[in-house]
């Protein structure tokens, strides 16, 4: 992209995390080379946003989509938005299952993997994905028409995500599904952090909405999520400070996962404090050019995975800069100097390196991974300060 700025160059001004407009700009048009750069025909014809800026994955995901408009909707067309969001639910298994990708061919593909050798059944996220999509299309563009169309079937795709007596998502280890589909590789199982703190948020957001629009009183997804608030707890672990990945397999810190359980505000006062704290203490092990990894400085790798990986790659170790829509807004809340930090090496290594799914010293992979620039936009659009 050309360093060479149009005469609006001036109107891209600082923001609280301390961008240059330089910085700012480029940033600004490498999102949007990212989106365009992503979209492929449907074979009918269709506009699909596919997880890479030059359109080598041949689907549309259905979190990688959440994540796009989410964090960079300004930047995208609604209609095209709208028609996505009807070509997922389009995809939804009788049984409720939502799907974790649907193919250019129209074909919907519920676990990740390969279209003929899936992982698992489904991914746990699928659902609580979908409904978090339709609420961020809704919020941004208030289509009140067609969240109130849709949004029974958003409910049922949340009523097949498996959870326990206590409301928390549970995956059973005698059949594992896939999970947070970032970490879809690892065979996490028994009560699930990050599944159970999207299925938290998305119940909430379609609880505002339901009542908002004077639809119903939202009573199921206010109980949904008071029974998660209420048992998260069962995976905090007091003497780290930090949220666990699991309660059976992958009984180990989860780095993105607690910083989100800040952010979705279901953390306690005391909880907030300690995991912000870890997470400044410990960039220096936990950051690589400004992306995060997964794991805590104490674990090399996943205990399980469903594939072999790598210590050190992909999801077992490698940096990623998807977290950081969410993780820096959550450490400037104590930090606004390492917030800045972490923001600066991030676009500064975008620029020397291209924009990737993952890093690590000597390694890098999917270049032009779009996620990874939304989900930093997102902060210097300055919408997300402070969560």
């Amino acid at each position: 992209m050309s360093d060479h700025y149009p005469k609006d160059f001036n109107n891209f001004s600082e923001n609280t995390y301390g961008p240059s407009r330089a910085d700012t700009y480029w940033l600004t048009q490498a999102t949007k080379d990212q989106l365009n750069g992503s979209k492929i025909r449907s074979s009918s014809g269709l506009w699909l946003y596919t997880p890479d800026g030059i359109g080598n994955y041949k689907a549309l995901w259905t979190r990688d989509f959440y994540y796009m408009v989410e964090y960079a909707g300004d930047l995208m067309n609604p209609e095209e938005i709208k028609l996505c969001i009807k070509y997922l639910i389009n995809g939804q298994r009788k049984d409720g299952c939502m799907p974790d990708r649907v193919n250019s061919d129209g074909q919907p593909i519920y676990s990740p993997g390969g279209d003929l050798s899936p992982l698992a059944d489904h991914a746990l996220d699928n659902g609580p994905f979908t409904a978090l999509l339709l609420c961020s299309y809704t919020n941004r563009f208030e289509d009140d028409e067609f969240f109130t169309k849709i949004q029974t079937v958003i409910k049922d795709g949340l009523r097949f995500v498996n959870r326990d007596k206590d409301g928390l998502v549970f995956n059973d280890p005698l059949n594992p599904q896939c999970n947070y589909g970032f970490t879809d590789i690892v065979k996490k199982t028994g009560n699930l952090l990050f599944s159970s703190l999207l299925f938290f948020q998305s119940s909430m957001e379609m609880e505002k909405l339901c009542i908002k629009y004077s639809i119903d009183s939202g009573e199921c997804y206010r109980i949904w999520r008071e029974n998660i608030k209420k048992n998260i707890s069962k995976l905090y672990d007091s003497e780290s400070g930090m949220f666990l990945a699991a309660t059976i397999d992958c009984r180990q810190i989860d780095i993105w996962g607690s910083a989100f359980a800040v952010a979705v505000g279901i953390t306690t006062p005391e909880q907030t404090n300690r995991i912000i704290q870890y997470l400044i203490d410990n960039k220096e092990k936990l950051f690589f050019k400004g992306q995060l990894k997964h794991l805590s400085p104490r674990d090399k790798g996943w205990d399980k995975t469903f594939i072999s990986c790598e210590t050190g790659t992909y999801q077992n170790g490698a940096f990623w800069a998807t977290p950081l829509a969410w993780v820096i807004p959550v450490i400037a809340r104590k930090s606004l100097r390492v917030a800045k930090e972490i923001l600066n090496e991030v676009i500064q290594d975008f620029r020397r390196n291209g924009i990737n799914e993952c890093v690590n010293k000597d390694y890098f992979k999917v270049p032009n991974y779009v996620a990874s620039a939304t989900n930093v936009y997102t902060i210097i659009r300055g919408e997300n300060d402070f969560c």
